[in-house]
């Protein structure tokens, strides 16, 4: 099996690395969804009856309120630190300078972070509606991860995680 896994790997070098990024951004997805649920369980129940509404961020009550904010920023940070971390050194195998790839992925995440927190405003109330507010998080959840996939994997591949040529040592 590890064979055909290995051939499968020499073929298709592009579809091979996107599997691995997805299989692999699962662990930066069980983190994103148990940083969530703790935070709107245990870290942040308090805030979720208190209304939060900040230039686009408008999180009712319905939404989970300040806590849920707290919770979807808290759940978002600790997945993209681990995410980087992850893909960096099993997918990409990067081996460029951490002091330029940071800030790249720093400002991704950022632009990312902004639209998976706003996105909870418009979704989570009316999926609350239908499937109950444990359901509406974990779903908006959902959304927000495949949305941060169509927007990071790109700029990994392509901008952040860019291999640097290998120099070979001269003969003497």
């Amino acid at each position: 099996m590890l064979s055909s896994i290995v051939r499968f790997k020499e073929r298709h070098a592009e579809l091979y690395e996107f599997i691995m990024f997805n299989l692999l951004s699962n662990i930066a997805t069980i983190t994103n969804f148990v940083v969530l649920n703790i935070g709107n369980s245990i870290l942040f129940k308090s805030l979720l009856d208190i209304p939060f509404s900040f230039l686009i961020f408008n999180y009712k009550t319905e939404s989970g309120g300040l806590g849920g904010f707290l919770a979807f920023l808290l759940s978002f940070f600790c997945a993209q630190a681990v995410n980087f971390i992850v893909q960096r050194n099993l997918v990409f195998n990067s081996n460029n300078k951490l002091g330029s790839a940071i800030p790249i992925y720093l400002l991704t995440v950022m632009i990312v972070y902004v639209i998976c927190l706003y996105i909870p405003t418009l979704v989570l109330e009316p999926l609350s509606a239908v499937v109950g507010s444990f359901w509406g998080m974990n779903l908006t959840n959902a959304i927000n991860i495949l949305v941060q996939v169509i927007i990071i994997y790109p700029v990994l591949k392509f901008v952040v995680m860019k291999k640097l040529p290998e120099q070979n040592e001269k003969a003497i």
